[in-house]
């Protein structure tokens, strides 16, 4: 039986860019679109006078059901939340 780490394209993608291709699958997108935008959190947070407060609490809402969905192994959930985590900026 082969062991296939989902994370895997952690270690070895040195382009910053999301897993594409035959190997990249859903879990793999989803994971990568989490840390994307956990990485915009980070960023909202340091807006001075909490002026990204509000759209760090969207995003960090918008993770935990994407976290969620992965943890429940909701393949439809999944798809939705990559599409929304896909759309943050």
């Amino acid at each position: 039986m082969i062991n296939h780490d989902p994370l895997d394209f952690l270690n070895h993608n040195s382009s910053g860019k999301a897993p594409s291709g035959a190997e990249a699958d859903l879990i793999q997108l989803l994971l990568y679109e989490i840390i994307r935008v956990k990485e915009l959190i980070t960023y909202y947070n340091s807006i001075p006078n909490g002026g990204g407060q509000l759209g760090a609490s969207i995003l960090n809402e918008l993770v935990t059901e994407a976290y969620n969905s992965l943890v429940n192994y909701d393949v439809i959930l999944m798809k939705k939340y990559y599409d929304l985590l896909q759309n943050c900026d």
